[in-house]
């Protein structure tokens, strides 16, 4: 675009010259348009050649990184008046400068683009580009940075990371995640660099957020990474910061352990601890002792706490002794139909009329019982599990299912389908075309048959 332009400027000036000889020296008019002509052509191919060398001495980013202090600074070679000055005291560093007419004062002027390696030879290009298409419109780009206003104001990181979440919020499903995001952010983040404008933040701002918790919260520490990329992603994106100082925090931090090896699973009672467990502690539930029951029928079902707390009567169906949670209340988002067991269905059948939609109520509130309830209650229970220092969840009761399925010789697949587990694998989840309901049905009635035996 920029060579094209030139070159029709040299045209319009060759024939200027060309009128201004012709009339001066009196030449013959049948000559004219054949001397411009090749006035005109011979200045195109000098003026092409030229613009040729400049586009074929474009500077290389190995070549960026080699200069030195006190070096010559090095053109770009594709933007006309873009240099790079070399550091005075580091080795490939140095700063972009663009120097150009001012078309508004006739002064020259030298435009700073930021500093290398942190703006690299492409984005320097894009951003002279965008000035010297400024310069053609007639405008001075360091005068339009200079009004007031017209550049947007510098937020700190706290502001950033307020504005990142509220744009994020509505697309996330969960309200909890939305709120967890930004409570992370406000416990290990603000305290220490939310006040500090985003051009000012560095990988060594990052790592002090980080450090603390980096290996005794490994977990959490990569849920605060991800958000700060997130945050300060967004700040590049909008100009504010030229890099992310978040993809070269590992290097001033010490190595994690991997994944596998932090992972803790949840505590889980053994297998065959349950029955006596139910027999003692759950059995005896009255009809006050709604989480009792909530709990007992989270076992028979091997089924989440969140899909049980917020069962309703709509998803029940008695009579093809099934129950069915929509999509929406499926961590992997997708419909899951549970066979009900003959002591599931007895224990339905007792929390008839306790709430007109709620399938187990929170007695005093009259809502959905919270996420601790259950928690809570096997705490005051003092269920015992596979981890000696903890008491078992009610997450663990899925794995205490697997485990008996594994044991009792089921199926694989029938066993991941009852905990509406995805299957990773593309090739095989390509075959699952059905959720095996009735193949699953004695399975999930053997499991309440040894939890809870009819005779108890």
């Amino acid at each position: 675009m920029e060579v094209q332009q030139d070159l029709k400027n040299l045209k319009f000036n060759v024939y200027i010259q060309c009128i201004t000889r012709h009339h001066i020296h009196q030449r013959p008019a049948t000559s004219f348009a054949t001397q411009c002509e090749m006035a005109y052509q011979m200045a195109y191919w000098t003026a092409y050649q030229m613009a040729y060398r400049a586009r074929m001495a474009l500077l290389t980013d190995i070549k960026a990184r080699s200069i030195t202090p006190g070096s010559a600074a090095l053109p770009h070679g594709g933007v006309t008046g873009l240099s790079l000055l070399p550091s005075r005291t580091r080795k490939g560093q140095g700063k972009w400068v663009l120097r150009y007419v001012s078309p508004i004062t006739g002064k020259r002027r030298n435009a700073g683009l930021g500093s290398y390696p942190h703006v690299g030879v492409a984005l320097a290009g894009k951003l002279a580009r965008a000035m010297r298409d400024e310069i053609a419109l007639g405008q001075d780009p360091l005068a339009i940075k200079e009004t007031p206003g017209a550049a947007p104001v510098m937020p700190s990181f706290q502001q950033a990371a307020e504005q990142v979440h509220a744009e994020l919020k509505p697309g996330w499903k969960n309200a909890k995640h939305a709120q967890q995001w930004i409570n992370t952010l406000t416990e290990y983040v603000f305290p220490k660099i939310g006040s500090l404008p985003m051009d000012q933040l560095q990988p060594r701002h990052m790592a002090d957020v980080l450090r603390p918790i980096w290996l005794e919260k490994a977990e959490t520490a990569s849920r605060v990474k991800q958000r700060l990329h997130a945050v300060m992603a967004w700040g590049w994106a909008h100009g504010f910061n030229q890099a992310n100082p978040v993809d070269v925090v590992t290097h001033l931090l010490p190595v994690q352990p991997s994944k596998t090896v932090r992972q803790e699973h949840q505590p889980a009672m053994p297998w065959a601890d349950i029955p006596a467990f139910v027999k003692a502690r759950l059995v005896d539930a009255t009809e006050l002792d709604v989480t009792k029951r909530a709990l007992l029928f989270l076992i028979l079902t091997a089924a989440r706490s969140g899909e049980v707390r917020a069962m309703t009567w709509e998803e029940v169906n008695f009579r093809n002794k099934v129950w069915i949670v929509p999509a929406d209340r499926m961590k992997a988002s997708q419909t899951h139909r549970v066979p009900l067991s003959e002591q599931a269905l007895t224990l339905l059948q007792k929390q008839i009329g306790k709430h007109d939609q709620l399938v187990f109520p929170s007695i005093q509130a009259r809502t959905i019982l919270s996420d601790m309830t259950l928690t809570a209650l096997l705490r005051r229970l003092k269920a015992h599990s596979d981890n000696e220092k903890r008491i078992a969840t009610a997450h663990g009761f899925r794995s205490s299912f697997r485990d008996w399925c594994s044991e009792k010789g089921y199926a694989r697949d029938l066993a991941e389908r009852a905990l509406a587990h995805t299957v990773k694998n593309k090739v095989e989840a390509a075959y699952h075309r059905t959720d095996l309901l009735e193949q699953r049905r004695p399975m999930m009635q053997a499991w309440a048959d040894f939890v809870l035996p009819s005779t108890a």
